[in-house]
């Protein structure tokens, strides 16, 4: 039986929100304005989306497509695809900085999108934290390996 390592497993189990992220983003899509409503994305966003405008859509996709990629790296990270993928260290950190300085930059942010509810702001910047956390750690642990 293989064993992973703890970076190995924090890698992986940050693919695995990365992703989860992901659905939850393309769910906004499928159900529509309610779930950008209950998913405090902001009235704006929801009254596009129920006049279904272009806009929610593609900043939705964009958002998923990238946190699907990122969870990819994360998993080429991990060592469980088979082959690590061209400069994925690089990609890795440079991911862990994102959701780190999005999780910190929340009270900035808040106030560019003051639709966006504060329960969206607690919850999706606590997530982005441990996200970046784990991606951070999992990055440190194996750097020797890359």
């Amino acid at each position: 039986m293989y064993t992973l390592s703890t970076g190995a497993s924090a890698l992986l189990i940050g693919a695995a929100f990365s992703a989860a992220a992901a659905v939850a983003h393309m769910a906004c899509i499928v159900i529509g304005p309610k779930a950008y409503r209950f998913m405090g994305a902001g009235e704006r966003m929801a009254r596009a989306a129920e006049a279904q405008q272009l806009r929610p859509t593609l900043v939705t996709l964009s958002i998923a497509g990238v946190l699907l990629i990122w969870a990819v790296f994360a998993l080429s990270g991990a060592g469980v695809l088979g082959q690590r993928l061209p400069l994925t260290q690089w990609v890795l950190v440079a991911v862990s900085i994102v959701f780190i300085v999005r999780s910190v930059a929340s009270p900035l942010l808040k106030a560019k999108f003051p639709e966006n509810s504060t329960a969206f702001w607690i919850v999706s910047s606590g997530i982005c934290g441990l996200i970046g956390l784990l991606h951070a750690y999992g990055t440190w642990s194996l750097w020797p390996t890359f």
